[in-house]
């Protein structure tokens, strides 16, 4: 028996109403959705590997609908479930059989301020020129977050927006801003060649989906230098890690040159992990590095980079301009009670220092 598009609408919904944040589809197994971070199988029927072809079938594009799946050991896309949300989907191949993982994303776009994003990330999304990362591992929520900053940029400036991605993830409806969104095998071959070809469409803000090579990180610096707020993210764990990383992606004899660039450039770096909530849904840890003077010195190789920890620290609180580490954000929920302590122990850098703090904090109040 054919598997059709109303089975995969209420395995969809199933998840969507769960707040599942992934959907796992294997051959001869039983479906799994990942809900705030853990994989729990679906208590339905195994899927056949005819089952997985149907999906399959469903969710490519009608230009290859005719397309022998048997060639395929790849292929990401997109897909809509009207009136319900979109997908990200990635087909692949193991052992022979057909997998599928669905990314679901929602088609109401969230706020900042839905998200409980740091109270400096509004004014980020303020920035007219500079490069902003929005880093994290896979899962994390980089997407939503970047989408929810150009969504505020959309209902307070009048601008003209262009996002290159892999697929197109969340749909932006026009409000005070022209909004292009180009998709890389659709609208432009790669993302190097988009963002070049971005720079003569009369850009004020630009999104790059995902930072892969030398040639997007050069031109999205060249972007910045030319007076264009680029917005993108990277699969890095914290500031640190993203400026080295960065450097490194280029030949030794280019990486002073690249630090100039970085630091004249880099206006923030927002890294974020995904924490269980109190109410076991999935809540935002971010480390925020907004560029300051001495930040700057770390980048250009005048100050050790890993220096940069004391400079993001002290950006925190009275006079700060708005920077935090991890443990800083972590320690703030859990005062406000959205994650409990042993979620805050466990995330941050040092169990026993997170102990120290919260005596600290608790002799001070």
């Amino acid at each position: 028996m054919s598997f059709t598009l109303k089975n995969l609408t209420d395995l969809v919904a199933l998840a969507v109403e769960h707040d599942a944040s992934d959907i796992h589809i294997r051959s001869n197994e039983a479906p799994s959705i990942r809900i705030a971070g853990e994989i729990v199988t679906v208590k339905t029927k195994i899927f056949s590997q005819s089952n997985t072809v149907d999906i399959c079938e469903i969710l490519l594009e009608s230009g290859e609908k005719g397309l022998d799946l048997t060639t395929v050991n790849e292929r990401d896309g997109s897909f809509t479930f009207e009136g319900m949300c979109r997908v990200r989907f990635n087909i692949f191949r193991y052992q022979g059989k057909l997998g599928i993982v669905l990314r679901i994303i929602k088609t109401v776009i969230p706020t900042i301020e839905e998200l409980q994003l740091p109270s400096v990330v509004p004014s980020i999304a303020e920035i007219r020129r500079g490069l902003v990362l929005v880093t994290g591992p896979t899962g994390s929520g980089k997407s939503t977050t970047l989408a929810s900053i150009v969504e505020k940029i959309n209902n307070i400036r009048t601008c003209h927006i262009i996002t290159i991605e892999d697929p197109v993830e969340y749909l932006f409806e026009p409000k005070l801003c022209k909004i292009s969104q180009r998709e890389i095998g659709k609208d432009t071959a790669t993302f190097s060649i988009g963002l070049r070809s971005a720079l003569r469409q009369d850009p004020d803000v630009i999104m790059i989906g995902e930072m892969r090579d030398t040639e997007t990180v050069s031109t999205a610096l060249k972007a910045a230098e030319t007076g264009h707020a680029v917005f993108s993210t990277l699969h890095t764990t914290d500031a640190l890690v993203t400026i080295g990383r960065i450097i490194s992606m280029f030949p030794a004899e280019e990486q002073q040159e690249v630090r100039e660039r970085l630091a004249a450039n880099l206006s923030a770096v927002l890294c974020q992990r995904m924490l269980t909530s109190t109410s076991n849904k999935r809540v935002v840890a971010m480390e925020v590095m907004k560029t300051s003077p001495g930040i700057k010195k770390c980048i250009l190789g005048e100050d050790e980079l890993s220096n940069i920890y004391t400079y993001i620290k002290a950006g925190k609180g009275k006079g700060g301009n708005g920077s935090q580490t991890f443990d800083q954000h972590i320690m703030r929920l859990f005062e406000k009670g959205l994650i409990t302590k042993e979620v805050a122990k466990k995330a941050s850098g040092s169990s026993s220092d997170f102990e120290q703090q919260l005596l600290i904090e608790r002799g001070e109040k």
